[in-house]
């Protein structure tokens, strides 16, 4: 394959536009990381009591809202699964973030060391790093159990780690990304919300934007300059990442843990309009660059539509 310069990079185009050059791309995003960086153990008050009443994720937003089943449950029942399906998302959320690690250094492995785009890689790397440990202290200081993926699914992202294409890392990178910050942008202003996770979600959306900024920038770039066959790859593998994150997003075990029956729970999740609807909003921004950049064509499209993210 022919080696695209940065000279290079101003002739290319796709149908956002013309496509900026890498490196300024990412000295901008580092004078942002220099400016507005946070460090969640001094940042935010550990010690905090949770407080009484409030929710661990807004009410509209959980799984169950708007169910039979919500109707059935009380209100220290409801309070209680938020906790949980905060948990159970805080986990779902260092899961991703520990790929996405793994797959940036991957990506930087045979870039030039000095570049601000590497710089940059290496900044965003140890954002998660922060990210990671702050959901884990946010999960022990509510006092709900830790949810991992199911056991098939952590190992399928031992394969993606692997085999993942560059364009297909940065595709499952903001399928993981802009689903939660779509949530968490609702959640930090929502003064019903416990005030330690407002703060924890506050400094996520704040430091995420760069995160997604890169990866949109960089999967352009990939899907204008990679072979077709690493394209089409890449909208298989992005179809089926998007099924498989719809899989994951509320670990089952939640409510079981907080008193209701399994089977039931799950079959009225399934069947609610709502959830649908909240699933599909926080995935539109998502979905939509992808269709502008030609993700969603073919099978990419029915995967997707399979998923429950894209109506």
């Amino acid at each position: 394959m022919t080696t695209v310069t940065a000279r290079d990079m101003t002739l290319l185009r796709d149908a956002l536009g013309p496509l900026r050059d890498r490196e300024q791309i990412a000295l901008r995003l580092l004078e942002s990381s220099a400016k507005h960086s946070f460090d969640p153990d001094t940042e935010l008050d550990w010690d905090a009591a949770v407080e009484e009443g409030k929710w661990f994720w807004p009410p509209e937003l959980l799984s169950l809202y708007g169910t039979p089943m919500w109707d059935r449950m009380s209100e220290e029942q409801r309070l209680d699964l938020s906790r949980h399906e905060a948990a159970a998302l805080a986990s779902l959320g260092i899961w991703f973030e520990i790929i996405l690690m793994q797959l940036l250094v991957r990506h930087i492995y045979d870039k030039p060391v000095t570049s601000n785009h590497v710089r940059y890689a290496l900044t965003e790397i140890a954002d998660e790093c922060r990210h990671s440990m702050m959901f884990g202290r946010m999960i022990d200081w509510g006092g709900a159990p830790t949810y991992p993926v199911p056991r098939v699914y952590h190992n399928l992202a031992r394969v993606l780690k692997t085999v993942s294409t560059t364009p297909g890392s940065f595709a499952a990178t903001l399928l993981g990304e802009e689903i939660l910050d779509w949530m968490q942008r609702l959640t930090f202003p929502d003064e019903r919300v416990q005030t330690l996770v407002r703060g924890v979600t506050r400094i996520h959306v704040i430091e995420e934007a760069r995160h997604v900024r890169y990866a949109r920038e960089e999967l352009r770039r990939q899907m204008v300059t990679a072979p077709r066959w690493e394209r089409e790859l890449t909208k298989v593998s992005c179809g089926e990442a998007a099924r498989v994150f719809s899989v994951c997003f509320v670990n089952p075990q939640v409510y079981e843990n907080v008193g209701l029956d399994r089977r039931e729970a799950v079959a009225q999740v399934k069947a609610s309009g709502h959830r649908a609807e909240v699933m599909q909003s926080g995935a539109k921004r998502l979905t939509d660059f992808f269709d502008d950049i030609g993700l969603l064509n073919g099978v990419g499209r029915r995967l997707w539509r399979s998923s429950g993210l894209l109506a």
